[in-house]
C-alpha cells in the first residue's frame, strides 16, 4: 500500500510540470535518471549484481522501469488516458495466468475474485466509458505497458528464488539505471527546456517549486516506490501485490481531487470502493505463517508433522494453494 501510495502521487507532482511546458516523456525521463543517481551508492555497493544477475537486471530495467513508461506514453498519445490505464492494470490478471498457466502454480480463489473485482472497479474510477477509442496501435502500446508491468512483478519476485538470492535495493538501483539510459535514447533530453525547472508551477491555484515537484517524483513516487514495490512483491507474492498496486489508481485519483481540484464523480467513488475491496480480497491470500508447537516427548510440529528429536529440519506446510512453490514461503 506504501508503494501504491508512492506511485499514485506521481501524477499529480507531474502534471503541473507539464503544464509547466515540459513534454510528458522529458519528465518521465527526469524522474527516472534523477532516481538512479540517488540509488547510484546503492548500485555501487552491490557492484557484483551486474556479474551474478545480468538477465534480472536488464530484464527489470528495460521492462519494469523503462518499457512500462515508454509504452504508456506512447499510448496516451493515441488513446484516452482513462483507456490506457485501465489496460495497463489489467496486469494483475496476465499476472495470474502467468503463475497459473506458465509457471504452472496453484492461484488462490481469493486472488481471482480480487483480480475480477479490481479491474471492474478500475473501469469505473477512470471512467473508460467517457473517451472510449478503438485507435489499434494505441491499444496494443497499453497491452505493451500491461505486459511490462507483468514483468516488474514477476521480476521483483524472481530476485529472491534459488540459492543465490538478489537485494531488491540492488535491484531497484541497476533497474533504474538501465531505464535511464534507456529513456535517454527515447526522450533526447538534450532539447528539454531546462529553464523551467528553475521556475514554479501552477497547483491548482498555488505557486509551487517545479524543483520541489521533481523532488518529489524522484525521492517519493519512484526511489520510494520501486524499493517498497519490490520488497512487498517477495513478502506477498506477485499475484497478490498486483492485486494492491491497483490502489494507485485509486490513490491518484483522490489526490487529483484534494491537490488539483479534479472532482470525483458518484461511479469513480463506487468505482474506488470496489478496488479496494478487490485489494482487501486478494490481500486475505496471503500465506499464512506456519506456527511450530512443541508437544512433551517428540520434537516440535511442523504443519501438522512431528519430527523426532535432534532430526534435520522439515518443511513447513500451508493450508494455502497459493504457498505452493512460492518463494516468499
Amino acid at each position: 500500500m506504501l508503494s501504491a501510495l508512492a506511485f499514485g502521487g506521481s501524477g499529480v507532482a507531474a502534471k503541473p510540470l507539464i503544464a509547466a511546458g515540459l513534454e510528458p516523456l522529458h519528465v518521465t525521463w527526469l524522474r527516472v535518471a534523477g532516481a538512479a543517481l540517488v540509488m547510484l551508492p546503492v548500485a555501487w555497493r552491490h557492484r557484483d549484481l551486474p556479474r551474478r544477475r545480468p538477465a534480472l537486471l536488464m530484464g527489470f530495467g528495460l521492462l519494469a522501469v523503462a518499457g512500462v513508461q515508454a509504452c504508456y506514453f506512447a499510448a496516451l498519445s493515441r488513446i484516452p488516458v482513462g483507456v490506457a490505464l485501465l489496460i495497463e492494470y489489467l496486469a494483475p490478471a496476465l499476472v495470474l495466468g502467468w503463475v497459473r498457466f506458465v509457471q504452472k502454480r496453484p492461484v488462490t480463489r481469493a486472488a481471482a475474485v480480487g483480480v475480477v473485482l479490481a479491474v471492474g472497479g478500475l473501469a469505473c474510477v477512470v471512467e473508460v466509458w467517457s473517451g472510449l477509442s478503438f485507435d489499434v496501435i494505441g491499444l496494443a502500446l497499453a497491452l505493451g505497458a500491461a505486459c511490462c508491468q507483468v514483468g516488474y512483478f514477476v521480476l521483483s519476485d524472481h530476485g529472491s528464488d534459488g540459492d543465490d538470492p538478489v537485494d531488491p535495493l540492488g535491484v531497484s538501483a541497476y533497474g533504474l539505471l538501465i531505464g535511464a539510459a534507456v529513456l535517454t535514447l527515447i526522450a533526447r533530453p538534450w532539447g528539454m527546456d531546462w529553464s523551467l525547472l528553475g521556475g514554479s508551477a501552477d497547483m491548482n491555484g498555488t505557486a509551487v517549486p517545479a524543483a520541489l515537484l521533481l523532488a518529489w517524483i524522484v525521492l517519493i513516487a519512484t526511489v520510494l516506490a520501486y524499493l517498497t514495490g519490490v520488497v512487498s512483491i517477495r513478502l506477498l507474492s506477485p499475484q497478490v501485490a498486483g492485486v494492491v498496486a491497483c490502489l494507485e489508481a485509486v490513490i491518484a485519483t483522490v489526490l487529483a481531487w484534494v491537490l488539483l481540484g479534479e472532482h470525483l464523480s458518484a461511479p469513480q467513488i463506487a468505482g474506488g470502493t470496489v478496488v479496494l475491496l478487490g485489494a482487501f480480497i486478494a490481500q486475505s491470500a496471503k500465506p499464512k505463517a506456519t506456527e511450530t508447537v512443541t508437544v512433551a516427548g517428540s520434537g516440535p510440529v511442523h504443519g501438522g508433522e512431528a519430527t523426532a528429536p535432534g532430526s534435520a529440519g522439515s518443511a513447513a506446510h500451508s493450508g494455502d494453494d497459493l504457498s505452493a512453490g512460492s518463494p516468499a514461503t
